[in-house]
């Protein structure tokens, strides 16, 4: 009897040094659109997380990375790693963006700073110390799920 082995899927792989690439994009363009009044950079640099978040393949901070990460002496850093996870930190990064834009648009800027500087602190804490609150949030949502769904 011949048996077939079917072939094993490829593990899912993350560039670390596109994650640097992005939360130090996310910090500076962040903080200058915070601190400058600037919703409209708040709001592209939201939907540009989202787009990424959503669908990874057409990201333009992944865009980005590859046109600007080889001159700023970037190299990828490729580990067998789940990227879903920061996915959904980039979504959620995102969202609080698009939200910081808009209350600083409807005249609610004190608001709209808050979650500027919750993202800057949060990606921030992320390059400088690999600590991903949105990726805990997504291990937290998953195991919810998951008791959830045993039940």
């Amino acid at each position: 009897m011949m048996t077939t082995s079917s072939p094993r899927p490829c593990p899912a792989r993350t560039d670390l040094s596109a994650l640097k690439f992005n939360q130090v994009t996310v910090v500076v363009l962040t903080a200058l659109a915070v601190f400058l009044t600037l919703p409209v950079l708040t709001l592209l640099l939201g939907a540009a997380m989202l787009v990424g978040a959503v669908a990874p393949d057409v990201s333009p901070m992944r865009a980005a990375y590859r046109l600007l990460g080889r001159a700023l002496g970037l190299s990828p850093e490729v580990v067998d790693e789940d990227p879903r996870a920061h996915h959904f930190a980039q979504g959620v990064g995102g969202t609080f963006l698009l939200a910081s834009g808009l209350f600083t648009l409807a005249g609610l800027s004190l608001v709209g700073t808050v979650l500027g500087v919750v993202v800057i602190a949060l990606a921030a804490l992320n390059l400088s110390q690999r600590i991903c609150v949105g990726c805990l949030m997504y291990f937290q949502y998953r195991r919810l799920r998951y008791v959830i769904l045993k039940r």
